[in-house]
């Protein structure tokens, strides 16, 4: 096989397409095209959740593990397998003659993202330590267009074959093996400084110390917690707030979909441009501005009913949003044991998923309960508010500039 030398920079370049084309192929194969093929395979109604969710879970069990893993044997060889799951798990789909065989398929897809994620970031971390936040941020903000592009080309797919889905999965797959062919010639080459030889049993024994390491480390939880609060905030109200567009302020389908939609451009805009400004002022300014900007726009959306304030505020929270997770990456980098930048990554993304998850379903319970929207933004910026009082009140939460 054909190997090809890169340099850090053509290492980072790469890691970014293998993102682009590996998130564009796992996004295509749920949205908008999940729920439809479940629906044509008889799922019911009360379990087409649990198809979508299927592929959630990996990312809080094996984010943690495989990063750690990646600690002890390189991540070079972690990312190559995860490679391989971006690239065979979409040509399953095409075997799936029963609703809940989606399940098994979904979980497996489901460990590409939990696997390569925390694991290229913490590639990134190590390769350019005087620039991670805009280096990880850049990589995010590629991942990001590869999702945004997503829903657009697999909705015109679905348009132009009338609902082929067979065709639908082709094309995930081709994406998927695109993503694995660029990490076999670009990363297979390369050996990895941190590579070492040992058995499983030593491997394991590495794992938990590691493990444990990270647990006793009081600034990487405090950071954890932020980012668990984060995510919680943002999977809620990316679920919550089409709701309260629609129901409450009765604006149309298109304008719903632009007020979304400026919040997801203005995160993958804002992001790396944030990610380099806390590179030079440090962590601690970012993430407690990003959070209060976050609260603001939050706190004021149940006042506003005018689509231009709407707008305005959506931009803003996606702006906050981006503020704070462009230096929790690079922060638990820098605070994490030099030997476990994987493992400290890796459990940061596993807290990511739980917020992510927990977000819309205990949100829903404040909403069912209330009957208010109100009631449940406030609830949502009262934790970022909470969260981001035990950062600041926590000493070792503290950063100086990255120099």
């Amino acid at each position: 096989m054909l190997q090809i030398k890169v340099s850090e920079k053509s290492l980072f370049l790469t890691l970014c397409i293998i993102g682009l084309f590996a998130i564009l192929s796992s996004t295509m194969s749920k949205n908008p095209v999940l729920k439809p093929f479940a629906t044509s395979l008889g799922a019911p109604t009360d379990f087409v959740g649990l198809v979508a969710s299927a592929s959630t879970i990996p990312g809080m069990l094996i984010s943690l593990p495989a990063a750690s893993l990646s600690d002890v044997f390189g991540r070079r060889r972690v990312l190559l397998f995860s490679a391989f799951v971006f690239a065979s798990a979409p040509f399953l789909y095409l075997f799936v003659t029963s609703w809940w065989q989606l399940i098994p398929v979904r979980f497996y897809h489901g460990f590409a993202t939990a696997i390569f994620v925390p694991v290229a970031e913490a590639t990134i971390a190590e390769r350019f330590p005087k620039r991670r936040g805009e280096r990880i941020s850049i990589f995010s903000s590629a991942t990001a267009v590869g999702r945004a592009i997503a829903p657009f080309l697999g909705g015109y797919i679905l348009f132009l074959t009338n609902y082929g889905y067979s065709t639908l999965y082709l094309a995930v797959g081709i994406a998927g093996v695109t993503a694995f062919i660029i990490a076999l010639f670009f990363l297979a080459g390369r050996r990895s400084p941190e590579t070492q030889r040992v058995d499983s049993k030593t491997a394991t024994a590495n794992v938990f110390r590691g493990w444990l390491r990270v647990a006793k480390k009081r600034e990487v939880q405090v950071v954890g917690f932020v980012q668990a609060s984060q995510y919680y905030v943002f999977g809620a109200a990316e679920f919550f707030l089409v709701g309260y567009l629609a129901e409450i302020v009765k604006l149309d389908a298109f304008s719903i979909g632009v007020v979304m939609g400026s919040q997801v451009i203005a995160l993958i805009v804002a992001r790396p441009l944030m990610g380099r400004v806390s590179d030079r002022i440090g962590r601690r300014i970012p993430i407690i501005s990003g959070s209060i900007i976050s609260s603001l726009a939050l706190m004021a959306f149940p006042f506003s009913s005018y689509f231009p304030a709407l707008l305005l505020l959506s931009i803003g929270y996606g702006m906050g949003f981006a503020f704070v997770i462009s230096s929790t990456s690079p922060l638990v980098s820098e605070v994490s044991p030099s030997d476990l930048v994987g493992t400290s990554l890796g459990y940061l993304s596993t807290m990511m998923d739980v917020g992510q998850t927990l977000g819309p379903i205990i949100s829903g319970i404040i909403l069912a309960i209330t009957v208010q929207y109100s009631a449940m933004f406030y609830s949502l910026v009262f934790l970022l508010v909470f969260s981001t009082l035990v950062f600041i009140l926590s000493k070792r939460g503290r950063n100086s500039p990255v120099t």
